[in-house]
């Protein structure tokens, strides 16, 4: 992979503060006040290699509640073996520092920072952090991962969103070897649009659930970044493949029909077809009532984590896979239960109850 973009900004002049070749440095970019008059700060971790290269930009918590990407973050800054030989790193753990002080997704005026890019410097409070990110760190960039978690009472199944009709956004989402990406643009004023929009190819992760750090998203995370780091040429060693890859255009929710108790029988990385009974809805007196079955063919993306319904809401997303679906379901199959895929399909299932529909 190639980087030939013209940045606005360098990544070894912040400010004052001076990063040369082989340095690593924290810098802090201050995006507001308090009510007190105190700074409010994003923090930075800055990395160069030996060497000149691709500069990657890794961002989490944008939504200021989805910290899994905040943990991965977190455990690059503390690898003694992740060594840059080429090319630089901007780590930035949480985004919305705001929303990350009050266990929020939105910021304190409840505006959602992920859809206030490209921002403004004379704009509200989304729309002045937004400008920042996008001229202190994408300006700075080559290309960018911003890691998510499905949104409160729900979880997902590992899952890479990127505009695939852009050829470097493409070759880095490959790179990151995600088994399933969905092929969108992704909504207005969202980061990795406008990021993509400014020159810098960006895609997003999508695993696990807010409030958490989960062992296994983090494992998850951090074999796709070290892939990445890779192919590009700035760390040593050899990607790791998944044990399948689809990509997605379309996707669709099923919703419950009537209220009560949830019982699933499928989870998170699941394949189903049309027909396959999903949840089975129980009053709170025991009685069973509606099952509800699959309308696509396709595989579970996410699920609620809330464990009663109401009619209309919604029980699993199924990213609707175009083609190869059988073939994805044997692959699965004969994964052995040590896997990342596997692991990770049983330790999302643990937050929703998955039992046998036969044995219900």
């Amino acid at each position: 992979m190639k980087f030939n973009r013209e940045r606005q900004k360098t990544v070894d002049q912040w400010g004052d503060v001076s990063i040369g070749l082989g340095e690593r440095k924290n810098v802090h970019l201050e995006v507001s006040a308090s009510y007190s008059g105190h700074p409010v700060q994003i923090p930075v971790h800055v990395r160069r290699g030996p060497k000149a290269g691709p500069v990657l930009f890794i961002s989490a918590a944008v939504h200021g509640d989805e910290i899994n990407g905040t943990g991965a973050i977190r455990q690059i800054l503390l690898d003694p073996y992740l060594q840059l030989i080429s090319g630089s790193l901007i780590l930035v753990p949480v985004v919305n520092v705001l929303g990350f002080e009050r266990h929020s997704r939105y910021l304190p005026d409840r505006r959602d920072l992920n859809r206030s890019f490209p921002g403004s410097a004379k704009g509200s409070l989304a729309s002045r952090m937004a400008r920042l990110i996008l001229d202190e760190i994408i300006e700075r960039a080559d290309y960018g991962i911003d890691l998510h978690t499905a949104a409160v009472r729900r979880t997902n199944f590992p899952n890479v969103r990127a505009d695939l009709d852009i050829p470097n956004v493409r070759r880095l989402t490959e790179a990151f070897g995600c088994e399933v990406t969905v092929n969108e643009k992704g909504p207005a004023g969202c980061l990795r649009r406008a990021a993509c929009e400014a020159g810098c190819p960006t895609f997003i992760l999508e695993a696990g659930e807010v409030w958490k750090v989960e062992s296994l998203v983090i494992e998850y995370a951090l074999r796709g970044i070290k892939n990445v780091l890779m192919r590009l040429g700035m760390i040593a060693g050899q990607p790791q493949e998944p044990a399948y890859r689809t990509a997605i255009r379309e996707t669709a929710w099923i919703r419950a029909d009537s209220a009560g108790f949830l019982h699933f029988h499928v989870a998170p990385g699941d394949i189903v077809n049309k027909g396959t009974p999903i949840a089975t809805i129980d009053s709170l007196v025991g009685s069973e009532g509606e099952v509800i079955f699959s309308t696509e063919n396709g595989i579970v993306l996410g699920m609620t984590t809330l464990p009663v319904t109401a009619p209309g809401e919604p029980v699993c997303h199924i990213g609707l896979v175009p083609r190869g679906r059988n073939q994805i379901a044997e692959v699965i199959r004969s994964l052995p239960k040590n896997s990342l895929h596997q692991r990770i399909r049983d330790d999302l299932a643990t937050s929703i109850m998955v039992v046998d529909p036969h044995r219900k």
